[in-house]
């Protein structure tokens, strides 16, 4: 009598514990990232870049080994799309910011138990397995890494990507390798490249 009901709670709390396994996976795979354009904007004119100045993540008027590391990100895969760097007079001007929140997330998680309940015809307890919801909150710092393409003789937005993830306790050489992976994975977004002249 009893050992159906067992099977089938034990085979619940399984998949549930599997699924939350997979959500967990998801969250690691890296930062979730969003994009937006000018849909006016001709990408095909740009051919050259440099940095803005003064960038937004060095207001405070100097610069860090992590502005460094992501100064270096930023030209590999600017240069890896033919983009020639052009401090003088560049097409396109990047600008960078990073950002850091305190987050709390309430949500439900699935439940199940059994309770059992005395059944009087049958003059015995009898397994219910009952389902209900419990709630949970999550406190987490989460970082924001945002990168801007402006149109420098107009001084116009025409790009942007952003990279939203967890931040957790690292050593500096960590988060120089967390900024360089997020910056990879927002300029996976950006489909234009520099059109050699003379096309």
């Amino acid at each position: 009598m009893f050992r159906p009901t067992f099977i089938r709670t034990t085979a619940l709390r399984l998949v549930l514990g599997l699924f939350a396994l997979a959500l967990l996976a998801a969250c690691a795979t890296g930062p979730r990232v969003r994009t937006d354009f000018d849909p006016q904007t001709d990408f095909t004119r740009y051919r050259s870049y440099a940095f803005y100045e003064p960038l937004a993540m060095e207001q405070s008027g100097y610069t860090s080994y992590l502005t460094q590391r992501i100064k270096q990100a930023v030209r590999r895969e600017m240069d890896a799309r033919g983009y020639v760097f052009d401090e003088s007079n560049p097409d396109l001007r990047v600008n960078f910011q990073g950002m850091i929140q305190e987050r709390t997330d309430v949500y439900s998680v699935p439940r199940t138990d059994i309770r059992y309940l005395y059944n009087y015809r049958a003059r015995t307890y009898v397994a219910v397995p009952v389902w209900y919801d419990e709630a949970q909150v999550s406190r987490y710092t989460e970082g924001t890494l945002s990168v801007d393409l402006v149109d420098a003789d107009r001084n116009h937005l025409v790009w942007t990507g952003t990279a939203v993830g967890r931040v957790t306790q690292r050593t500096p050489d960590e988060r120089a390798d967390e900024a360089d992976r997020a910056i990879a994975a927002i300029f996976e977004r950006y489909p234009y490249g520099a059109v050699p002249s003379g096309r």
